[in-house]
Parts: C-alpha cells; structure tokens; sequence
C-alpha cells in the first residue's frame, strides 16, 4: 500500500469556543466539572472565568483529522482510515469561551510496513499561542472491493 501521498498532508481548522460548544459537551459527556460550567467558581481561581474541556479540544482534532482524510480519499482512493488514537496529548494553556482556536494537522511520518501516519497536531489561540498539542496515529486500510 502506497501511503506516500499522506507525507506532508496538511490541514487547518478554526473555531470559536461558545458557551453552547462547552454546554452541549458536558451534556453528551456527563462532566460538568465547575471548571466548564460554574462561571462564579471559576472567579475565585487564577484562571478567572470558565475553561473548555481538553476532550472537546480533541474533538477539533479530530475534525482536523477527518478533513486530511478527505484529501487521502481523493489522493488514494483503494484505501480508507482509522484512528488508532492521540498520543502525547498536551493542554498547555486554557481556552476560555469565546477564544477562537486554530488546529493545524500535518501528517509527518510513514510507517509503510504498518500502514501508518503519525501526524503532528498543534491548538493554537487567536494569540499564536499553542494550547494544546498532541500526536495522532492513523492505520490505512484497503477499500473491499465492489
């Protein structure tokens, strides 16, 4: 399988964090941690307002993610993705309601005897300023034949 085209494959996805994205999160995912959803408990912490969940940052990953492998459909089309999971997942900085973050997802490395992607994915805010990192493991799969 020739997973060659995937090197270099690169994405960027950006969002606003809104109170609704948070809301909606904690619901689907029963954490209603006070960090996310308790805005005067939030005051009284160095922080000073609410926080987005790391996982609802990983989403956006993921996002980013799905749109590479869109591109790999066009570039590739015998073959099809599956996620193997985020290595190395780092929350550097909080995202407050409102910031909008950019996700860049580059595919970096080949693994042609696994058929895998590693792609760095870096959060950033609208400061430049890299919030979240991590490293997403990618096994491609042969398309069955119709």
């Amino acid at each position: 399988m020739d997973l060659k085209p995937a090197l270099g494959a690169s994405t960027s996805f950006s969002k606003t964090v809104s109170e609704s994205d948070v809301y909606l999160f904690a619901g689907i995912t029963g954490d209603f941690a006070p960090n996310h959803v308790d805005e005067q408990f939030m005051r009284k912490t160095p922080y000073g307002r609410r926080i987005a969940h790391g996982a609802l940052l990983v989403g956006y990953m993921s996002t980013a993610s799905t749109m590479v492998n869109s591109l790999m459909a066009e570039r590739v089309p015998s073959i099809f993705p599956v996620s193997l999971g985020y290595d190395r997942v780092r929350f550097l900085k909080p995202v407050f309601l409102g910031d909008t973050i950019t996700v860049r997802y580059t595919v970096d490395s080949i693994d042609a005897a696994k058929n895998r992607t590693l792609a760095k994915v870096e959060v950033t805010n609208e400061k430049s300023e890299i919030v979240a990192a991590a490293i997403h493991l990618m096994t491609w799969l042969p398309r069955a034949a119709s």
